[in-house]
């Protein structure tokens, strides 16, 4: 009997570290996503401020705007170049 409870200790434990495990994985990922999205959107920024640099046409390259270009993409560089002007 108490090998038993033992062995059904032991599933337990392993399912609650595989759920645990697995509730976790989820924002890392989201995490990486994020980070990637934002290295594209900081090299859209810079090759867009190359081209612009001699006509005048900047972007101010912080991570909010590198951020917002990254996961919008093209609309995102748009709402940037807008939001610069307005503000």
């Amino acid at each position: 009997m108490d090998k038993i409870l033992i062995v059904l200790a032991w599933i337990v434990g392993v399912l609650i570290i595989v759920l645990l495990g697995k509730t976790m994985l989820l924002p890392l990922k989201v995490m990486v996503r994020l980070v990637i999205n934002a290295i594209i959107g900081g090299i859209a920024i810079l090759i867009i401020n190359v081209i612009g640099g001699p006509l005048g046409f900047t972007i101010p390259l912080n991570p909010l705007s590198a951020l917002i270009a990254g996961i919008l993409g093209l609309p995102g560089i748009i709402l940037v170049v807008i939001l610069k002007y307005l503000l």
